[in-house]
């Protein structure tokens, strides 16, 4: 069910001290905002400076503001957020933010024995990150969403606003006099979340007033899914062994190839295969009765190919 501010805060028991990333936007900075009052001298805040809009410089001078009336240290992480060909403006910037973060806890003498860290996602982001998650088709691993919390790069990570609505986190923070900044690309309807946020929500805001609670409900079954097949596929890559055995494969049912399968390749060779290529993969296992028959099969960043009586993985690097 979703919760006021004050209920979600009431909630949040992280290990300290902890650290927030504040961006500078509302969320961050009812976030930073409470932190601070109910663990003074315990609470740092971590600003990443991405470099890709001019109004960068002044969300930095906002936060140190903040910061300071606060009495609370900022640490400030600049980095080139700039996209690669092929990838979302969105993905390399949340990309970069959590490798800003993860810099952050690995420097012993800058992180000051942080222990937690805690993010501003609200239950309205959860909401647009499952709605883009269905929009791309993707698996249970996807439709989990966010989790609230989670452990990375040695840290704990939170969070705590997972059930608060967005308009919820706004109406706290006008009731504290606060102001914060504002993005002017979160209104740039050109990327798919802005459009969720501006076209989608509203909609659903008047159609099914309870989604954000229906929504979160599904991404935690989805969620229990996805650790359920996680389960299973490491319990399967054993059976049929690392690199996958083909006869061991032909034993399992398809679905359940294709679950070891991906298994394989995202730990392994970190690469994911699309679902056109996991297909014709599975067709060829299933194909593959004779010494002579062949596989290669384009996936991810390489190719999967027969070897002797199992699969293997062949880069481009030492592919011919």
């Amino acid at each position: 069910m979703t919760q006021s501010f004050d209920a979600a805060l009431q909630a949040f028991a992280p290990a300290l001290p902890l650290a927030v990333a504040l961006s500078g936007g509302a969320d961050s900075t009812a976030l930073l905002l409470a932190c601070a009052r109910r663990w003074p001298g315990q609470v740092l805040a971590i600003h990443v400076h991405h470099g890709l809009q001019a109004a960068a410089d002044g969300f930095e001078r906002h936060c140190a503001a903040l910061c300071q009336g606060l009495d609370v240290p900022l640490v400030v992480q600049r980095l080139d957020a700039r996209h690669a060909p092929g990838q979302s403006p969105e993905d390399a910037a949340r990309q970069a933010r959590y490798q800003a973060f993860e810099a952050f806890a690995r420097d012993p003498i800058q992180n000051n024995a942080i222990k937690s860290i805690a993010l501003a996602q609200h239950a309205d982001d959860q909401a647009e990150t499952l709605l883009l998650a269905l929009s791309r088709g993707a698996g249970v691993a996807g439709l989990a969403a966010m989790p609230a919390r989670w452990e990375r790069a040695g840290l704990v990570w939170h969070r705590p606003l997972l059930q608060v609505a967005g308009a919820e986190v706004r109406r706290w923070l006008r009731a504290q006099g606060q102001a914060w900044v504002e993005d002017p690309s979160n209104t740039d309807e050109r990327f798919t979340r802005n459009r969720i946020r501006a076209q989608l929500l509203p909609a659903l805001d008047s159609a099914f007033p309870a989604f954000r609670d229906t929504f979160a409900r599904s991404a935690d079954n989805a969620a229990q899914a996805a650790e359920l097949l996680h389960e299973m596929a490491q319990q399967d890559l054993a059976l049929v062994g690392v690199p996958p055995q083909i006869k061991a494969l032909q034993g399992l049912s398809r679905a359940r190839q294709a679950n070891v399968l991906r298994h394989w390749l995202r730990h392994a060779h970190h690469t994911t295969p699309a679902a056109a290529q996991l297909g014709e993969l599975l067709d060829q296992i299933q194909a593959c009765t004779t010494r002579g028959h062949q596989i290669r099969i384009k996936v991810g960043r390489g190719f999967v190919v027969r070897s002797g009586s199992g699969l293997d993985w062949s880069s481009p690097l030492n592919t011919r």
